[in-house]
């Protein structure tokens, strides 16, 4: 561990001049500085204090308005170490929400140096040091467990999700500058950071095209280069949307976005309200674009004449072969789509054909990006297709680490092991498929999911329930919780898969799946879900649900034949 001090001055003319003779640490040695008021926060590294503040103190600089201003001083402090302080403060302030972070998010950065983790260490002591003068006003436990830190556009980026970033930046202001209408598609695993991409993208975008203020270029980053050389003009005045189909999600990432400097809660939107705009778009992102939807009954019949009246706006006709993708491509010029097509997990999802089109027309234009590293769970970059290969009846080896993974015979026990984890470390919830009809819905005394002595209830409601009061003791279910992170995942896969010991093969029990819209036929385009295509979307919904985990994943399973099955093919898993 090293030590710190923390130099505390208010953010005048007189003291930021004062830094010039206040010794050699303010003028020739690098440091970590803090300026905020009673809204706002911004945090910086330097080698000259005195010459770095006295440009935040410049008429044009969006930082003259601070009060106060922290130094944090090292006699150890190199510039990684201090570029690597800097990013983990930006990452926690704008976690923490008490205050809009006016930082750039293009210099956030996870660079390994030498000693890192004995740095690290006094990163801990510093932000306790700043939390007790109220820079932070969580503890790191509580920020990191916030949607606001999880959906942080101040991330720093794996090498993949940075390439990404990179390259579609690349195509996209080439095609800016040509007028060129421009796809492209940005493919991953669960877990491989595409919402993370999304957002970084879009508040790069803004602050590139804001990048004409005292405070634009300090520093160094890997896209320092499009702050200069014409790209801000080309970026400058974009109408730009982020379309999100699923409900819950869109509202925490409204939430993110109110919070964030550049970003707006408007900016994010449905794929109706894409299709109903009089004024288009010239770029819009689609994060988990394989939720979009093609025609079909839609959940209310507003929502069907909508659907319609939509079709004929936008095409002249409501012709049924016309998906929500074409809403958006006929709506923007830019379109980036971010996609797993195996987290389909409804028939009226756009089908298959529609995905393959779009991933193969952006890889002939060379806008095709795919994302490799799953960054949530801590059970290694294989751990996605082991589950994937369990649920399809494989058995294979795998080594988790010390991820937390286990196999439970009793609900019950299951259910008491995901309540401690959430009293120790929060986000720790019960989740399951539809295998278990929802009662509650008309009767608020009943109880949903009984089996093996456990009694509890689907979620009681879709927006934002991971964060709601009663929902560690209700179960989520997929539409609660795809696209958001927990710590521990205790997972009920219900009676609506079985095992064929005969066929020896995972199947699906149609009459025990109780998502109406999760095997309806669609009557429209005349076509319905077969056996197998519903076995593969519950699949699908047990992958997502044994994917959300950071920490551990629990799995209780209820069919017995099945619960046989794999306990050998998660034979690396502790029976409990």
């Amino acid at each position: 561990m090293t030590s710190f001090s923390l130099e505390r001055r208010p953010f005048t003319d007189q003291d930021v001049r004062a830094l010039a003779a206040a010794g050699e640490q303010f003028t020739n040695w690098p440091v970590v500085y803090v300026l905020n008021d009673t809204s706002s926060v911004y945090v910086g590294e330097t080698i000259n204090a005195a010459k770095r503040l006295r440009q935040h103190r410049d008429p044009a600089s969006r930082n003259r308005t601070m009060t106060q201003a922290r130094i944090v001083l090292g006699d150890e402090f190199n510039k990684s170490a201090c570029l690597d302080l800097e990013s983990h403060l930006i990452r926690y302030l704008g976690g923490d929400g008490s205050r809009q972070v006016r930082n750039r998010n293009d210099g956030v950065t996870d660079a390994d140096y030498f000693d890192r983790a004995r740095y690290r260490e006094t990163f801990d002591e510093i932000f306790e040091a700043l939390r007790a003068e109220g820079i932070f006003t969580r503890s790191r436990g509580d920020i990191e467990n916030s949607d606001l830190f999880k959906l942080s556009p101040f991330k720093a980026l794996s090498p993949d999700q940075l390439a990404a970033v990179d390259g579609i930046l690349e195509a996209l202001f080439t095609d800016l500058a040509a007028a060129t209408p421009s796809m492209s598609v940005v493919q991953g695993g669960p877990g491989t950071g595409k919402t993370v991409v999304a957002i970084y993208l879009l508040k790069l975008l803004r602050d590139i095209g804001a990048a004409d203020d005292a405070d634009a270029f300090e520093g160094d980053s890997v896209f320092a280069d499009y702050f200069l050389r014409g790209y801000p003009e080309l970026a400058r005045g974009l109408r730009i949307g982020f379309v999100i189909p699923q409900q819950s999600l869109r509202k925490s990432v409204r939430r993110v976005f109110a919070r964030t400097p550049g970003l707006s809660a408007d900016m994010v939107l449905t794929p109706f309200e894409v299709g109903e705009s009089d004024e288009p778009y010239d770029l819009l992102v689609v994060d988990e674009t394989h939720r979009l939807t093609r025609r079909s009954n839609q959940s209310s019949g507003v929502r069907n004449r909508d659907y319609r009246l939509i079709n004929e706006r936008l095409f002249g006709a409501d012709d049924y072969a016309y998906t929500q993708v074409d809403w958006i491509r006929a709506q923007s010029t830019h379109q980036i789509f971010l996609m797993d097509s195996a987290q389909s997990v409804r028939p009226a999802d756009i089908d298959q054909d529609t995905q393959r089109d779009l991933r193969e027309q952006a890889r002939g234009s060379g806008h095709w990006h795919h994302l490799m590293t799953q960054m949530r769970v801590k059970a290694g970059v294989d751990y996605v297709g082991w589950v994937r290969d369990a649920l399809g009846g494989s058995v294979r080896s795998i080594d988790l680490g010390d991820y937390d993974f286990r196999f439970f015979d009793s609900p019950v026990a299951m259910r008491e092991a995901i309540a401690r984890r959430d009293a120790e470390s929060g986000l720790a919830r019960m989740l399951g498929g539809y295998g278990y009809p929802w009662r509650s819905k008309g009767d608020k005394a009943a109880f949903d999911i009984e089996v093996g002595g456990l009694a509890m209830r689907w979620n009681s409601r879709v927006v934002d329930w991971i964060n709601s009061p009663g929902s560690v003791d209700e179960v989520g279910s997929i539409h609660t919780v795809q696209g958001y992170d927990l710590n521990y995942a205790g997972v009920i896969i219900g009676p609506e898969l079985t095992w064929d010991p005969v066929t020896e093969t995972v199947r699906a029990d149609r009459s025990r799946y109780f998502d109406a819209k999760g095997k309806e036929a669609n009557r429209m385009l005349g076509v319905a879900p077969s056996d197998d295509d519903l076995r593969d979307f519950i699949v699908n919904i047990y992958v997502v649900l044994m994917t959300r985990g950071m920490r551990g994943t629990y799995v209780y399973v209820h069919d017995p034949a099945l619960r046989e099955r794999l306990r050998a093919a998660f034979g690396g898993a502790v029976r409990v």
